[in-house]
């Protein structure tokens, strides 16, 4: 494949299976995340992570991702999209063979931090190559099979990794992303022509390394904040973010060819897309979050079992997917992003009745609502982000889009998991207090930090009940014997008072955040259904909103900005 997408005078003839390839390149990113969430308890354990550590091998795949999409998506743009697939799937497949071989905190961060840049360079390249590839005409329809896809991962992670943790250590959750980017590297050289800007116009490096600092100061300060305190960290982090931005905007303004026309979030249609992409993915990545330890703590299912029991998620995502596909074209984009929003609150609100008694039939309808809602919401508005950016700047388009994706997912997770974690160590407090269980110095402290850490400390005053009772079966009088066995017997009753505690103070929890959540979300449903226009602005009005840069292929910036019906 050597003949560019934009020199073909008819639609490329293999462009459904050349979505094929961008579909599986944004699964291995997306789960790359998902994965995680199931693997983590195995890798905290095997290299003794604190919880400052797993913070960071968590994020720190989101800091480098986050905040060099927008220039990597520019510069793949004016050099090659396919060839910002392929180093990407490079750079990530080699960021994934070494996290699978290092033994410390720092390597695997580090390795994770690999991973993420490879994720910048893909996860716009996807987009573009995408809008490059299909006429107008099938946009949107080849966009909601990339959102389920982006749907699939979030459910297909934890599947996966559970099933490969079955027999496998965490490291081999690393390794399997390296096949499959072996197979889209192969699939983009064989199916995937390509594809370039049409102009020559020099990057704006200034204000793509404006975009660096000002997007990653803010993601560094979301995750710094709510988890580590408002400390100098977090609050230079703050300063610099906000001077960034504004220095961002001010530069783009004043440059002749920006390297993102912030002009274009004075768009209604835009503006709110962004805002809608942000705000559900801040709501479906903090359920995420906190649905995933529900299952493994709490009900006690194992990695496997978790994956497997989050799958009505992902079939949910496709038929709403499927139904977004029928409904936009017909009652428009307004209605159908409105209604996806509001199931998504219906979601989040139907998770606060969970208590220490629920089982999993409780939350089989949330995550189907919650499916459904991704389905419907997601798929118009990146098609409407992406329609805003003409020909030459499909790259930056696809980062924008992704921006607002993963600065919502974060603020979701530092949000909704700041939440549940001081409501879970305030109502554990309350819970071993009414209890009456009497707890050495510093346990019950140990206890708050997490539902994990929670349940080892029942764990640990069990095995002390266990070794008394030994004790007391080799004692050498009766009464040193019912001495032992009456501890033996407070102890474990303490023990089961923990679980019980633990249990109930994370079920009270994650009722409490998804009603901070669904709050969040329904407030969000409220803005972007007051920004988002009634009807598709006319060509003309997009093409004035939009307006290609001088000197800019203005014809063909004209050409991609046909309404959308």
């Amino acid at each position: 494949m050597n003949r560019p997408v934009e020199e073909m005078k008819q639609p490329y003839a293999r462009r459904w299976w050349a979505l094929l390839v961008l579909c599986l390149s944004l699964l291995i990113i997306v789960m790359a995340n998902t994965a995680l969430t199931v693997a983590a308890p195995d890798m905290t354990k095997d290299l003794g992570l604190s919880s400052s550590d797993l913070q960071w091998v968590i994020d720190g795949y989101t800091v480098p991702y986050a905040a060099l999409m927008l220039l990597l998506g520019a510069i793949g743009d004016k050099y090659s999209r396919r060839g910002a697939l392929v180093l990407g799937l490079v750079v990530f497949g080699a960021g994934s063979v070494a996290g699978s071989l290092v033994d410390s905190s720092g390597g695997v961060i580090a390795a994770r931090a690999v991973m993420g840049f490879g994720a910048a360079m893909i996860m716009p390249a996807t987009l573009s190559l995408l809008a490059a590839t299909f006429p107008r005409a099938e946009r949107a329809k080849a966009i909601v099979l990339w959102t389920a896809t982006a749907g699939l991962a979030i459910a297909a992670g934890p599947l996966v990794a559970g099933a490969l943790l079955q027999n496998h250590g965490w490291a081999s959750t690393f390794l399997i992303n390296v096949p499959i980017a072996v197979v889209a590297i192969i699939g983009a050289f064989v199916l995937v022509p390509p594809s370039k800007a049409g102009h020559s116009n020099r990057i704006d490096y200034v204000g793509g390394a404006l975009s660096v600092v000002w997007t990653g100061a803010l993601v560094y300060m979301i995750i710094q904040g709510p988890h580590f305190g408002w400390d100098a960290k977090a609050i230079s982090a703050a300063v610099v973010a906000g001077v960034g931005l504004l220095a961002f905007v001010a530069w783009e303004l004043r440059h002749p060819h920006p390297i993102l026309n912030v002009r274009r979030f004075l768009d209604r249609r835009f503006a709110g897309s962004n805002l809608a992409v942000a705000l559900f993915f801040l709501a479906v990545f903090g359920a995420f979050y906190y649905l995933t330890q529900h299952l493994q703590f709490v009900l006690g299912y194992n990695p496997l079992e978790t994956g497997v029991r989050m799958l009505p998620l992902a079939g949910a995502v496709f038929v709403g997917s499927a139904l977004t596909g029928y409904l936009t074209p017909r009652i428009g984009m307004k209605i159908t992003v409105s209604a996806g929003m509001v199931a998504g609150t219906v979601a989040l609100a139907l998770l606060t009745r969970v208590d220490a008694s629920s089982s999993y039939g409780d939350f089989v309808a949330p995550l189907i609502i919650l499916g459904l809602a991704i389905g419907l919401a997601l798929s118009p508005c990146t098609d409407a982000i992406m329609g805003a950016f003409p020909e030459s700047e499909l790259g930056v388009g696809g980062a924008v889009n992704d921006t607002s994706l993963e600065l919502g997912g974060s603020l979701g997770i530092a949000i909704l998991g700041s939440v549940l974690a001081s409501s879970y160590s305030s109502k554990l407090g309350d819970a071993a207090a009414a209890s009456g269980t009497k707890l050495p110095d510093g346990t019950l402290e140990t206890a708050q930090d997490s539902v994990g850490a929670g349940y080892a400390v029942a764990q640990g005053i069990g095995d002390k009940a266990h070794e008394v009772a030994g004790q007391a079966a080799k004692a050498t009088s009766p009464e040193q014997a019912a001495q032992l066995k009456g501890q033996a017997e407070q102890l474990a009753q303490g023990a089961h008072k923990m679980a019980d505690s633990v249990g109930s103070a994370f079920s009270d929890a994650v009722s409490h955040t998804s009603l901070v959540g669904a709050a969040i979300l329904g407030v969000g449903t409220v803005l972007v259904a007051v920004l988002l226009p009634r009807k598709s602005a006319s060509a003309a009005d997009a093409a004035a909103d939009t307006a290609v840069p001088e000197g800019a292929d203005a014809d063909e910036g004209v050409r991609e900005r046909e309404p959308q019906r």
